[in-house]
């Protein structure tokens, strides 16, 4: 008698992002969601990764961004953020490094959609320079 083995079926990362999202049903959870739902409106083409033991991360020819979840903080860090303009300010985390910059959102903050949008798509386009770069 044949023994039937159990295919265990992989959530895909937007599934274990959903997961995440509902799992933290508070305001974290909440912020998480628009900000994911920032990205896919600035980017409809992007691909969604679920990183380092529960990190999304949000890719465009590069990382663009991850959304990070604290008790205190939902953490948007930008892997070239540090070589992307910021005419309104929204970077208010991890200032001091050459490479990434971060917006800290807290509890009971709104999100500037309009400006969030721009330096995503500002992120996306400083990758596509340097895969262009890179292929020549």
């Amino acid at each position: 008698m044949a023994v039937k083995k159990k295919v265990l079926k992989e959530k895909s990362p937007s599934q274990m992002i959903d997961a995440r999202i509902k799992e933290l049903s508070d305001w974290r959870g909440q912020t998480l969601r628009q900000i994911r739902e920032v990205v896919q409106e600035a980017l409809p083409h992007v691909t969604e990764e679920w990183k380092w033991r529960g990190v999304p991360v949000w890719y465009s020819d590069g990382i663009i961004c991850t959304g990070e979840t604290y008790k205190a903080v939902v953490k948007m860090t930008f892997a070239n953020g540090a070589k992307l303009k910021d005419p309104t300010g929204l970077f208010n985390s991890s200032l001091e490094g050459n490479v990434r910059r971060a917006i800290d959102f807290r509890e009971g903050e709104k999100i500037n959609k309009r400006a969030l949008k721009a330096l995503i798509k500002e992120a996306a386009a400083l990758n596509k320079s340097k895969l262009k770069k890179k292929t020549k």
